[in-house]
């Protein structure tokens, strides 16, 4: 099959497009044809080293796919060769007690594909049985492909672990990220007020458009003031962030009294001055994330055939032009994902 291959840790300029060998489904498995692989920020920390420093190379990166049963493993049932699917990147072991209690996002040999294995950057990747959904049928291959990790860490980080609820006023950090996307609109799917915060005017805009109540522009000295202004002074009841380290001090001063911070990455850094002052005497809860249960992605995928949610597709490139869609995302001159079609 042809593929884009990480031959080693840097730049863009170490994905390859070429040939490897078909990768044929074991017992429980399914291999999908790919029609659309989306890009995400993990993508790149895994191209760096910063992610899974130690991982074998070559590697084909690409957590979410869409695409078409091509052939199952033994064993599988209710999946048949030629039908539309959404991949689950998230893959556990599916017999410990985590994934037992529908934690699976907590099991010990817990796999993200395309950081721990192969993804699909590639015109086949095979998946475990479990992983594979049935694709919307209002939604194109390159839509489907934007939809699952930035929904499914989105939904954990709004849904199960800040417990938004109607009437609150909810910060989304960095508005125009595929993660954010998703949290405005599954924060306004819940009742929410959402202030979206960004660094330009145009995707302050694009953020309103996408349902936020009120923007901030955080590229502004003390942006965290015009937080609380907007909040009648009591600063945000929840906050959506993966920003890291250069706005985490604003973050944490926008945030009101009582109120709940989550965090799912730090783009600018994992190293932040934290004034604990604010933690105590405020009272302030601090939640870390990452993805979330596979079961989290079947109501998602209801809301979308509702119309209620919906992907948003920045840039559409070609499988050869991944190290293109990397820059575009490293730069991020997109608002919403950069998906590639195969």
């Amino acid at each position: 099959m042809r593929a884009v291959r990480m031959e080693a840790r840097g730049g863009p300029e170490v994905l390859r497009y070429g040939e490897v060998p078909d990768p044929p489904p074991e017992a429980g498995q399914v291999r999908v044809q790919v029609r659309a692989v989306a890009l995400n920020h993990l993508d790149i920390w895994v191209r760096k080293g910063v992610a899974s420093p130690k991982l074998p190379l070559p590697h084909i990166l690409g957590c979410d796919v869409a695409g078409v049963v091509e052939a199952v493993g033994p064993g599988v049932s209710g999946l048949v060769p030629g039908q539309a699917v959404v991949v689950n990147p998230g893959v556990s072991c599916g017999r410990c007690e985590r994934c037992l209690a529908g934690q699976d996002n907590l099991c010990p040999d817990y796999q993200i594909l395309g950081e721990h294995r192969w993804g699909g950057y590639a015109e086949f990747v095979v998946v475990p049985a479990a992983n594979v959904l049935p694709k919307p049928e209002n939604l194109s291959f390159v839509e489907a492909a934007a939809v699952p990790l930035t929904f499914l860490t989105a939904w954990q980080m709004v849904v199960d672990r800040l417990q938004v609820r109607p009437g609150e006023d909810v910060l989304v950090m960095a508005a125009g990220s595929g993660v954010s996307v998703a949290a405005i609109q599954i924060a306004k799917l819940y009742g929410a007020r959402v202030i979206a915060a960004a660094g330009s005017e145009a995707k302050l805009a694009q953020a309103r458009a996408l349902g936020a109540d009120e923007v901030v522009d955080y590229s502004q000295p003390e942006w965290f003031k015009e937080v609380r202004r907007l909040t009648g002074g009591k600063g945000a009841d929840a906050v959506v962030d993966h920003t890291g380290a250069v706005y985490w001090e604003g973050v944490i001063k926008a945030t009101a009294w009582g109120g709940r911070i989550c965090l799912v990455g730090a783009s600018s850094g994992y190293e932040a001055l934290t004034p604990l002052a604010h933690i105590f005497y405020r009272q302030l809860s601090i939640l870390g994330s990452t993805m979330a249960s596979k079961s989290r992605l079947y109501p998602i995928l209801r809301w979308m055939v509702q119309g209620r949610l919906k992907p948003v597709v920045g840039a559409v490139l070609p499988l050869p032009q991944a190290a293109d869609g990397h820059r575009l995302l490293e730069e991020r001159r997109v608002f919403g994902k950069v998906v590639l079609e195969v």
